[in-house]
């Protein structure tokens, strides 16, 4: 399995596990209020709340929420959400960056801070780690009735960088730069994708020890506790055996 497809998969089924659903969907609400204020609340013109709102179908969250955080973008409080970023080093030399969705960056970066302090990890400069990540697309998809050889023809076509198929799902790559072009063609082929966003993948991972790599997630847990936090990207190696147990 491909790094990319491990990324596609960990997301997959911390979704589909988590106890959390609100937390959940507070994250996916703050993502469609950031998509308004920034693009306005018509979906057909504004290709970020299209995502928005198809990651929230993805995980099964109620039209009524669905609406509520529209009206919610079109708010002047709205106005005070920010999108800011963390980047940093825990134990083992693990990096990790983080993105944020807040009303009030102080507190953000104090809770941030803290972990990081609590944990024996280091919080750094913005822009020190981007060179460890490169942002790519990854779209998930339920196999269904799909033929898997016609779409992966499609895909390719689309400009599929890696297409990897596990259990009853594809997960599609793609550079930055293709992101809405994939998104494109899905509509045009009817397909709806479980989650569609762009994500931090690693260029090199490093390979610890399994009680290492277990302390290492815990940290990576409490960081994606936090309200303000919307996604962790790190470069830890998940072995086989830990994927199994996740």
């Amino acid at each position: 399995m491909s790094g990319h497809s491990k990324w596609a998969t960990i997301k997959r089924k911390k979704g589909a596990l988590d106890s959390k659903r609100s937390k959940i969907f507070s994250k996916i609400i703050k993502d469609i209020t950031v998509a308004v204020k920034e693009g306005g609340p018509d979906p057909d013109g504004n290709p970020r709340l299209r995502l928005a709102i198809a990651n929230a179908k993805g995980a099964s969250m109620p039209k009524d929420n669905i609406e509520r955080a529209i009206s919610k973008g079109k708010d002047k409080d709205a106005s005070s959400i920010l999108e800011i970023t963390y980047e940093g080093y825990l134990s083992h030399g693990i990096a990790v960056y983080i993105e944020c969705t807040t009303d009030n960056q102080q507190r953000t970066l104090s809770n941030v801070r803290a972990i990081f302090n609590k944990y024996g990890g280091s919080l750094g400069t913005n822009g020190s780690l981007s060179f460890l990540f490169e942002r790519k697309g990854i779209f998930t998809v339920p196999k269904g009735k799909l033929n898997e050889d016609d779409f992966e023809l499609e895909m390719i076509d689309a400009g599929a960088e890696d297409i990897e198929v596990e259990d009853e799902f594809f997960s599609i790559t793609t550079a930055k730069e293709d992101f809405g072009k994939m998104q494109k063609k899905f509509e045009e082929m009817g397909i709806e994708p479980e989650s569609a966003e762009l994500q931090r993948i690693p260029h090199e991972t490093v390979k610890l020890s399994d009680d290492d790599a277990r302390k290492i997630l815990r940290v990576i847990e409490v960081f994606e506790d936090d309200d303000d936090v919307q996604q962790v990207f790190h470069n830890l190696e998940i072995s086989d055996k830990m994927m199994a147990e996740m």
